[in-house]
């Protein structure tokens, strides 16, 4: 509605109420309204319906904007939280792999410490009286004194392998002599000058070889199973 139509149905509805008042006033003796007041009544109603459209529609626009903002504030600072969260976590998760890092760590570094400390107590080869010769069992026995107890298993399939136990079995194609068939066997004099008739020392050297060469016997065994040599 316009705000021509708007003020003309105010007018009209302003004198009708008017004129009924009017009729009333006479039939009860009062005095009829002039014209000028009745126009005035009717100035004074259309002030209370007389809001432009465009107002109107102001306020709309005005109160949806509110409504858009506090949308995009509340969705601002749900992104905020879930970042939040989501930084908490990352940190809960890498502070975990460090901690479980570092308790890797110290138990390798205790494992490496006992092997050492196994190495070190085991009988060294010249602890042992030479013979001038020795059963399988009896090799068996120094091996036994000489290997850490965790390596021994290892180390006794390798010389499985490779002599059966004889510390005299040598290979005529290739050279290979003793225990662990070291190629040379004379790479054993390193050891001791007995090399060849002592398994002790032959011992000393095939241990001293897989340690260097392999960390251990048992990592010398994990190679050997997927070469067949070491």
């Amino acid at each position: 509605m316009s705000r021509i139509s708007v003020r003309g149905f105010a007018v009209a509805s302003a004198t009708a109420v008017t004129t009924v008042g009017a009729v009333v006033g006479v039939a009860s003796g009062n005095t009829l309204p002039s014209n000028d007041n009745l126009e005035a009544s009717a100035a004074d109603t259309t002030l209370l319906a007389d809001i432009p459209m465009g107002q109107q529609a102001q306020v709309q626009v005005s109160s949806l904007t509110q409504q858009a903002d506090a949308q995009a504030a509340a969705a601002d600072a749900a992104a905020k939280r879930s970042a939040e969260e989501a930084a908490r976590t990352s940190a809960a998760k890498t502070a975990e792999a460090k901690k479980e890092a570092a308790e890797k760590k110290a138990e390798r570094d205790r494992e490496a410490k006992e092997a050492r400390a196994n190495r070190d107590s085991v009988r060294d080869a010249s602890t042992f009286s030479a013979k001038s010769s020795y059963s399988v069992a009896e090799v068996q026995a120094i091996a036994r004194q000489m290997i850490p107890a965790d390596q021994f298993q290892c180390f006794s399939n390798i010389v499985d392998h490779e002599s059966t136990w004889n510390y005299q079995a040598q290979n005529a194609s290739s050279g290979a002599y003793g225990l662990v068939q070291a190629l040379p066997g004379s790479k054993m004099s390193s050891a001791g000058a007995d090399w060849q008739t002592n398994p002790a020392t032959q011992i000393k050297w095939g241990l001293n070889y897989m340690n260097s060469r392999y960390d251990s016997p048992c990592g010398a065994w994990s190679f050997w199973q997927a070469n067949s040599w070491y």
